[in-house]
């Protein structure tokens, strides 16, 4: 059975710092690309940042230079470090493991991050 658990959301000020966890079990984590994407209340979800097996990292323009993605393949857990919060980075954050031949594809079930004073 595949699991995708998130963790570390919670409530933080603008300017603060958060860490996301996805904890992944059920797939062979080595070769999955791994995403974080976010859907704010009454906006379409959007993707945040990726991270390929190799190592390859991408992030949205939206948030370059804050948020930094990154994958520990030995625990099966992805990052998604997150700085310079603002109120808009509201949003509950989601992991997603995609398979990179086959294409199926996973979610975990969401965290929470709110930004405000």
């Amino acid at each position: 059975q595949v699991q995708l658990v998130e963790s570390g959301g919670g409530v933080v000020q603008p300017g603060g710092s958060l860490r996301l966890s996805c904890a992944a079990s059920g797939i062979n984590f080595s070769i999955y690309t791994m995403r974080w994407y976010r859907q704010a209340p009454g906006k379409q979800r959007e993707l945040v940042a990726s991270i390929t097996s190799s190592g390859i990292t991408d992030v949205a323009v939206s948030v370059k230079g804050r948020f930094t993605i990154s994958r520990d393949v030995a625990k099966k857990v992805v990052y998604l470090q997150m700085s310079g919060l603002k109120p808009e980075d509201t949003a509950v954050y989601s992991c997603h493991a995609m398979h990179p031949i086959i294409a199926t594809g996973y979610w975990g079930q969401g965290t929470q991050v709110t930004v405000s004073s």
